[in-house]
């Protein structure tokens, strides 16, 4: 299952999982199962649904985010509400829908898309999607620890300035030319280096892994 495949890099991560032999479920609001992310029923019910129609998901990636911005001086309820409701709270709810199959079958892979940011905010208006990202980190430990007795990992990967239609549509040509700068590989990421890493950690080869956050930045964050 992954969750905002209608974008860039979900649509990226589900392809590459399609290529590895994956049969991919998406959940976005164009999806053909389709949820509105802020809605806690609307998740509840979509992943029944998916369980339904499947039989069973080992691998769960939550790519899906609200991207809303607000500086502290002009940040409201609902927005904060609706980031936090997308970001963190559905990735909650699917995992609370999906962990306990996994764990009868003593397997199951939870990967969270988180952000770079975290570690270096870009700006003071992204403080509700920064503070969506963190949490999930937070999220990703404390389910690594309480379910990995069960077969079950979980981790993330944190992309860095990713070139999606989205990001081009909202930042100016400078901010891409300063972010290769800085980077350590000076190169623009596309959304399938992310697919890469997301791909890496629901295989075997990730077995060991677990309560990681993995950056997909370019080295723009050395950590």
């Amino acid at each position: 299952m992954v969750t905002g495949g209608a974008g860039a890099i979900g649509a990226a991560i589900a392809r590459t999982l399609r290529a590895d032999g994956y049969e991919v479920a998406i959940l976005d609001r164009q999806s053909e199962i389709a949820v509105d992310l802020a809605d806690a029923g609307q998740v509840r019910d979509a992943a029944a649904a998916i369980l339904e129609r499947f039989g069973r998901c080992d691998t769960f990636v939550h790519a899906a985010a609200a991207f809303d911005r607000a500086a502290l001086a002009d940040l409201d309820l609902a927005t904060w509400r609706r980031v936090q409701a997308v970001n963190v709270e559905s990735a909650l709810w699917l995992c609370q829908a999906l962990a306990p199959g996994m764990a009868q079958r003593g397997f199951g892979r939870i990967v969270l898309v988180v952000s770079d940011t975290v570690w270096s905010p870009p700006a003071a208006d992204l403080l509700p999607y920064v503070a969506s990202k963190a949490a999930l980190i937070g999220v990703a430990r404390s389910l690594a620890c309480s379910l990995g007795a069960d077969g079950i990992t979980v981790n993330c990967v944190a992309p860095g300035l990713t070139r999606t239609p989205a990001a081009e549509a909202g930042m100016p040509p400078e901010a891409f030319a300063d972010v290769r700068r800085r980077q350590a590989l000076p190169r623009d990421l596309v959304p399938d280096d992310v697919a890469g890493v997301v791909a890496f950690l629901a295989s075997n080869s990730a077995a060991a892994i677990t309560g990681q956050t993995l950056c997909a930045d370019g080295g723009l964050v050395l950590r």
